[in-house]
């Protein structure tokens, strides 16, 4: 199963995406129809936010929609005390909607409040649908609500810049509906639905070593998986590692996290919890003993790859603390500060892909490049008994 968070400002046109996700056969959660599904007359959400509110918020035995928003939607009290009264059962009622789905679905969960609740790690992808806040004024004023609250509510929600830090999908909106149609069937097609099977069946999205120049979003998408990897591991330290956590070093496109346990007992454990979030287990491996005299398995580890074909990943499960762990880190640190190895590991990169671009896995050009890494070790202590000097 594959669960995709599909969000958007007011007006920015989410409900047309949902829609032609449900066409394409996603099974869709829509939040706020749950919202309004455990209010419902006769229910036990409907009975305490009388108690709560008063008998003014029901009319002909329905709630007055209208009238509990006046009443919270500038009192963030009275708001709390609602939330603390729908979101419970609007969580249970979800929850029970994704349990009922089949195991092969892709879970499409319609949140308008997604970014505002941090639920963004909960997925294995976020949807973000966008639209020009002046296109959303006009839509909203079409659908009969008065300019001044179409834009007073814009306001209150999240703007771009929180949408796009979660975003691992941005979907304009702005222009005709055909435009972003085109877009969500392109998506389906190439990306959920692989990404759908290789959850299930445990597999990784490989892909050839192509070495490409510095990608700044690397970072901000470095920190969304991050979120995902730490929620699967219950809270584990996670470090972005590898070429893609070094500013201008030219990369293949694969982000690369180590996650920390307290051993690889503990690491095997994690398995499951990290393969249901899109990280399917290698198995052990051994990293290349870089210090002399240290046993080989201090530097064992569990490997595990991104599922996602439109997000290479790949996470070394490593002892925090241990050698290889912390060699991890300061190979990162030492590139970051120093410029002329900086080009010369970039160097090395490019021969090394051009060398091994028949490798579809990328696993003989990983192999390749430890000589020079190994031998960089004495520069690396070098650099930080500089610092600590």
């Amino acid at each position: 199963m594959l669960r995709v968070g599909l969000s958007g400002g007011i007006g920015s046109g989410k409900s047309t995406v949902a829609g032609r996700l449900a066409e394409h056969g996603a099974v869709v959660i829509d939040a706020d129809r749950l919202a309004r599904e455990v209010v419902e007359p006769g229910t036990e959400g409907l009975r305490e936010i009388v108690e709560a509110f008063g008998e003014d918020v029901v009319r002909d035995g329905a709630l007055d929609r209208a009238a509990l928003a006046a009443r919270v939607f500038t009192d963030d009290a009275a708001r709390a005390t609602l939330n603390g009264i729908t979101h419970p059962r609007i969580a249970a009622r979800t929850a029970e909607l994704i349990a009922a789905a089949p195991e092969d679905a892709i879970v499409v969960h319609d949140v308008p409040l997604l970014v505002e609740n941090g639920m963004a790690p909960l997925y294995h992808l976020v949807l973000i649908v966008h639209a020009d806040v002046e296109e959303r004024v006009v839509r909203l004023r079409g659908r009969g609500m008065p300019e001044e609250d179409a834009r007073r509510r814009i306001a209150a929600q999240a703007d771009d810049e929180r949408r796009r830090a979660v975003a691992d999908v941005w979907l304009d909106n702005s222009g005709t509906p055909d435009l972003v149609l085109a877009r969500v069937d392109e998506l389906w097609a190439d990306r959920l639905v692989r990404y759908e099977s290789n959850v299930r069946l445990r597999r990784y999205a490989p892909g050839p070593p192509v070495v490409v120049p510095y990608d700044a979003t690397w970072p901000e998408q470095a920190r969304r998986v991050a979120a995902r990897i730490a929620l699967a591991a219950d809270g584990r330290r996670v470090e972005h590692i590898g070429s893609t956590a070094v500013p201008g070093l030219a990369a293949k496109d694969v982000l690369d996290f180590q996650l920390g346990v307290a051993s690889l007992e503990e690491a095997a454990g994690l398995e499951d919890a990290l393969a249901r979030a899109g990280f399917p287990g290698l198995g052990l491996r051994e990293d290349a003993v870089k210090r002399v005299g240290d046993a080989p398995e201090l530097w064992h580890k569990r490997l595990h790859a991104g599922a996602d074909p439109g997000r290479r990943v790949n996470l070394h499960v490593r002892v925090e603390g241990g050698p290889a762990w912390e060699w991890a880190v300061r190979f990162r640190d030492w590139l970051r500060a120093d410029a002329a190895a900086r080009d010369e590991y970039a160097a090395v990169k490019l021969e090394l892909a051009e060398r091994h671009r028949g490798d579809a896995e990328g696993f003989a050009y990983g192999e390749s490049k430890e000589p020079w890494m190994s031998a960089a070790t004495a520069r690396v202590d070098a650099f930080f008994a500089s610092q600590e000097g």
